[in-house]
């Protein structure tokens, strides 16, 4: 079989300007980036503003293995088995991040017959929204780093600030660094760091922002720091918001792209939801909703952090309601839950298959925690045995989960139509009565406790010094009433990697609290979990190449 840039360029894909008129969105409603991409402005936005919402369908999965689960190929899949059947449907997706393209991917916009495209465009550069991004937060960074050095009339105390520098690559060396050094003339000395552009807080107001305006207030509200009585700084004080949103003037508006099936799809933000809140924009999936019958979306990882999040910090911000909830997962990721190793993964083992299963029954019980209907879908890889696809089947009815296997790598939309058909059917039978699991107005420490017992199944939380010390502070500044987001590793239920399957009795290790004023949630660092991730041995870098037409190969 091709592979998966092979596939994509060898498909004929319709320009942007066709897709977007299919779709109800005018030609001057949008600002081209070449012949298959395109930002939809707020023109379109503010008309279609009245337009009845269509139906939300969250994709989720079990918590990620090495083999992949293929989360965004059945987003993609499903999306365009709605088209096969008639539907009026949009894809509403991340954008990729270069860190985990050029490190453990190789891409992210899909696989096989179900991506969206120009997919070397979109896992590069795309329209520079990432960018944007790092340059914003780089800027309120230099602004702070300049004030020091002119002075400090704010009399910020350095040991307490809180923000990083980033880049949109792994890049373990610059987790931690000192600036400032070669003598008076470069600036105040001291500690700091890099994040991963999509860690920062800066994406993920991007995501959560209403509009510019918006946009900017929240840039504003971002705190930086702390001066030596203890009292708040905040980015508006280095009168820097506005600059930071000029910067980000095009990087809010919304990304228009299609699928291999020309199913159009809006792509835009891209925060990862182990370390961030795991969602694309507000604006991109409302505006889907007012296009479509039928809005397909993901959330970053497994169901404990991209949908949880989903649920109770965007669903939340944003007033929606989603209609159901598709469960990924595969026979493989369920046999390394269940102990099997990485290179056997293609072998039977129905014993490993039971033992790990557990993941995917634990996840489907906390996704019914939030009152959604919830079908799991199968994806199926070439390796599955029959026996072991009958398992599944067995299982699923066993713990009273809707089901369907799904074949949308090798098939497209057409493997994917059964899933849309039994989803369509659910939404016509059962409305959404989705709630989420917690009350802002809670504790801190209590808002956490019911994410670590009611979704990651653990006995208790346990607060390093650090963490209680934040938790007073937040409260002081009388912000103690926000949802919280916990960075937390994504291969495991608990804060511990090795920890698979369904673990229980655990207590979650909350090492510091981290208050995201601008974003408006509470960020919990649980475990080892790092805001700047690593490349591995071998980086996925290494099989990516371009010849001197300009066509690049290698990305997966």
């Amino acid at each position: 079989m091709k592979t998966d840039v092979e596939i994509a360029q060898a498909t004929e894909l319709k320009p942007i300007s066709e897709v977007a008129k299919e779709l109800g969105i005018f030609e001057e409603e949008l600002e081209f980036y070449g012949r298959y991409k395109a930002k939809i402005t707020d023109a379109a936005l503010n008309r279609l503003a009245d337009e009845k919402d269509g139906k939300l369908i969250l994709v989720t999965a079990v918590n990620p293995t090495p083999a992949g689960e293929g989360k965004t190929t059945v987003t993609v899949g499903l999306g365009e088995a709605f088209g096969k059947l008639k539907q009026r449907a949009v894809i509403a997706l991340r954008e990729p991040s270069l860190g985990p393209v050029f490190g453990v991917k190789g891409g992210a916009a899909g696989g096989g017959y179900a991506q969206v495209a120009p997919m070397e465009d979109i896992n590069l550069h795309f329209t520079g929204d990432m960018h944007a991004v790092t340059a914003a937060n780089n800027l309120l960074c230099a602004a702070l780093d300049n004030h020091l050095f002119q002075g400090n009339a704010l009399r910020i105390d350095p040991a307490t600030i809180l923000i990083k520098r980033c880049m949109d690559m792994n890049e373990r060396a610059l987790r931690n660094i000192v600036i400032g050094l070669g003598g008076k003339g470069n600036g105040v000395p001291r500690e700091d760091g890099f994040m991963i552009s999509v860690a920062s807080e800066v994406m993920a107001i991007l995501c959560l922002a209403k509009d510019l305006d918006d946009l900017k207030q929240r840039f504003g509200n971002i705190l930086i720091a702390y001066d030596v009585e203890r009292n708040p700084i905040y980015a508006r004080d280095l009168k820097v918001e506005g600059a930071m949103a000029a910067l980000m003037k095009d990087a809010v508006k919304p990304n228009l792209i299609q699928t291999l099936e020309n199913t159009p799809c809006i792509m835009h933000g891209g925060p990862f939801a182990n370390i961030a809140h795991g969602c694309n924009s507000i604006r991109a999936t409302k505006l889907a909703l007012k296009l479509a019958d039928y809005v397909v979306t993901e959330a970053g990882f497994g169901a404990d952090l991209g949908a949880e999040k989903f649920f109770d910090i965007k669903c939340r911000v944003a007033g929606l309601r989603p209609s159901a909830v598709v469960l990924v997962t595969t026979i493989k990721a369920l046999k390394y839950n269940g102990g099997v190793k990485k290179e056997d993964l293609g072998k039977e083992d129905i014993m490993a298959l039971g033992v790990g299963a557990v993941n995917l029954e634990r996840h489907v019980r906390n996704l019914l925690k939030y009152q959604v209907p919830v079908v799991v879908a199968i994806n199926r890889f070439a390796t599955d045995t029959p026996d072991e696809l009958g398992f599944m089947a067995g299982y699923c009815e066993s713990i009273g989960a809707a089901y369907e296997f799904v074949n949308c790598y090798e098939q497209g939309g057409e493997g994917t139509v059964k899933l849309a058909e039994q989803l369509m059917e659910i939404l016509d039978l059962d409305e959404s009565r989705f709630s989420p699991i917690y009350d802002t107005e809670l504790p801190i420490e209590e808002k956490i406790e019911t994410i670590a017992r009611e979704i990651y199944g653990a006995a208790g939380v346990d607060y390093a010094p650090a963490a209680k010390t934040a938790i007073r502070r937040i409260e002081k500044l009388g912000r103690a009433n926000l949802p919280v987001c916990i960075a937390k590793t994504q291969y495991s239920l608990s804060d511990d990697p090795k920890k698979l399957g369904a673990p229980e009795g655990f207590r979650l290790n909350v090492r510091d609290i981290r208050l995201s004023n601008g974003a408006g949630f509470v960020v919990a660092l649980a475990g080892d979990i790092m805001t700047m991730p690593g490349l591995s041995k071998q980086p996925a870098l290494e099989k990516i190449d371009v010849d001197n037409n300009g066509v690049i190969s290698g990305i997966f």
